[in-house]
């Protein structure tokens, strides 16, 4: 992966947050880029925006796809390949959480939460494994601290992201004779829309969605031999309790 001009990318769940921010810096490298989300409306639109913003970088579409859906998944890959013929990196970023005791969390949050944390992710690779075993290309996984941080509250998205760890780390050693290279990123506190919380000026000590764009970038271009399979990311400075 060290000549990234023109190579593609698919980000799941690419319209906003850590997708977005990831989706920035890959287009800066001069890569074409698909980002994913569940309305046509919103891919489009941040499409719009970003192929806007980044004129003479990378170019950009959005993909109306739903990660709980394998056949969705399916079509958002052959969109990709149809618009520039290879899949190049996957970015199996798209998430949720539902929080609250085991009393309070019901059937539905937990099945959501699950089926999009982790049943998505497995979705999002089988469904472009064909194309990056023809490309030698990356998966990026998008865990979290809480993959292997439990907290009170925390049963179902603990329970998402300590099986995509290892989801992760079991694919790694699957595919890596195929020459693909897997990475799972476990952020800590991220400044995002995540469960509709609003980014302001108090989340300024927190992991910025474009830090980790930098970081998937400093990933891609690593010399081929080095593979850093799980990387934990914090913030450097938390406010003291």
């Amino acid at each position: 992966m060290e000549k990234l001009n023109k190579k593609v990318a698919l980000i799941t769940g690419g319209t906003k947050g850590i997708g977005r921010g990831i989706a920035e810096s890959l287009l800066k490298l001069g890569m074409n880029v698909a980002i994913t989300s569940r309305t046509r409306e919103s891919a489009e639109k941040a499409a719009e925006e970003l192929n806007s913003a980044h004129k003479g970088d990378g170019e950009v579409i959005g993909v109306e796809a739903d990660v709980r859906n394998y056949e969705s998944q399916q079509e958002a890959v052959k969109q990709t390949l149809d618009k520039w013929g290879s899949l190049d990196v996957l970015v199996a970023n798209a998430g949720l959480g539902h929080f609250g005791n085991i009393e309070d969390l019901t059937i539905d949050q937990w099945d959501e939460t699950i089926n999009t944390n982790l049943t998505g992710v497995f979705y999002s690779v089988k469904a472009a494994l064909k194309a990056l075993k023809e490309s030698q290309g990356y998966i990026f996984t998008i865990s979290s601290l809480a993959g292997t941080n439990f907290f009170a509250g925390g049963s179902a998205y603990n329970a998402s992201k300590f099986g995509l760890t290892g989801f992760s780390q079991a694919l790694m050693l699957d595919v890596r004779d195929h020459g693909i290279k897997v990475s799972t990123i476990m952020p800590g506190s991220v400044a995002t829309h995540f469960n509709d919380h609003e980014p302001s000026s108090a989340d300024d000590w927190k992991i910025q969605s474009e830090d980790l764009g930098q970081l998937v970038s400093d990933l891609l271009q690593m010399h081929p031999r080095t593979l850093p399979s799980k990387v934990e990311v914090r913030p450097s400075k938390p406010p003291k309790k």
